[in-house]
C-alpha cells in the first residue's frame, strides 16, 4: 500500500482535530471558544492544535466548511428516490426533522458564524461560499418537485433558499428552546411553502425577487 504524502498527513491531522473541534465549538459558540479550549475538551494538546491553526478564525472556518461539504449532499438521496410530489415532501421534511434533532449544536454552530460574519470581514468569503453550496442543495429538493408537478419554479434559487432557510432556522431555535410542536410546525410549514413556490408571483411583488 502506498504511503500518504505529507501534505495527506497534514490534512488528516486536521480533519481529525477539525471532528474534535466540532464538538466544543457546537457547545460552546463562536464567542465562547478558544484554541486552548478546544484543546481542553479534546484530546489533543494546546500546541498541535495551534501547529495546524494559527487562530480560531482559521479553525473555525475550517470546522464548519468540513461539516457543511457533507451537509450539502444530505438531501441528494431524496431527489434521486422521488417519484411523486407529496412522497418528496414527506422525505424532505423527515430528513429536515431529523437532523435538527441528531446535529442541532452544528446548525446552531452555523448560525453563529453566520451572524458574526457580519462584525468579522474575514469570515465573510467562507460564510458566503457556504451559504451559496447550501442555496444550492436547497435548489435541487425545489427543482425536482417542480418537475415532478410538471411546472416551473416561479421563486430564484437565493428567494427559495432564504424562505426555507428561515423556517429551518425559527424551528431549530424552537428545538433548542424545548418547544415540542417545533418539528411539527417545520413540517406543516414547509408543507404549505413549496407549492406557494410554484405559484406566479403577482407583478406588484415580483420585484422583491
Amino acid at each position: 500500500m502506498p504511503r500518504a504524502n505529507p501534505i495527506d498527513k497534514h490534512d488528516l491531522r486536521r480533519r481529525a482535530l477539525a471532528e474534535s473541534a466540532l464538538r466544543t465549538l457546537g457547545e460552546l459558540g463562536y464567542a465562547k471558544s478558544s484554541l486552548r479550549e478546544i484543546a481542553n475538551n479534546s484530546e489533543f494538546s494546546h500546541g498541535v492544535v495551534h501547529y495546524y491553526f494559527s487562530d480560531k478564525l482559521q479553525l473555525i472556518v475550517y470546522c464548519v466548511k468540513y461539516y457543511k461539504q457533507r451537509c450539502v449532499t444530505r438531501y441528494d438521496h431524496v431527489v434521486a428516490d422521488a417519484t411523486s410530489p407529496e412522497g418528496l415532501l414527506v422525505a424532505f421534511t423527515d430528513k429536515l426533522r431529523e437532523t435538527i434533532v441528531e446535529e442541532a449544536p452544528m446548525h446552531r454552530l452555523w448560525y453563529d458564524l453566520r451572524s458574526q460574519s457580519m462584525f468579522e470581514q474575514s469570515l465573510r468569503e467562507a460564510v458566503g461560499q457556504i451559504d451559496r453550496a447550501l442555496e444550492e442543495m436547497t435548489w435541487r429538493v425545489v427543482n425536482r418537485y417542480a418537475q415532478l408537478c410538471g411546472v416551473e419554479p416561479s421563486l430564484t434559487p437565493n428567494t427559495a433558499y432564504g424562505m426555507l432557510d428561515g423556517l429551518f432556522q425559527q424551528a431549530l431555535l424552537g428545538y433548542l428552546s424545548g418547544d415540542e410542536e417545533s418539528l411539527d410546525v417545520l413540517s406543516a410549514q414547509v408543507h404549505q411553502l413549496m407549492p406557494r413556490i410554484l405559484q406566479p408571483v403577482p407583478a406588484s411583488v415580483s420585484h422583491i425577487q
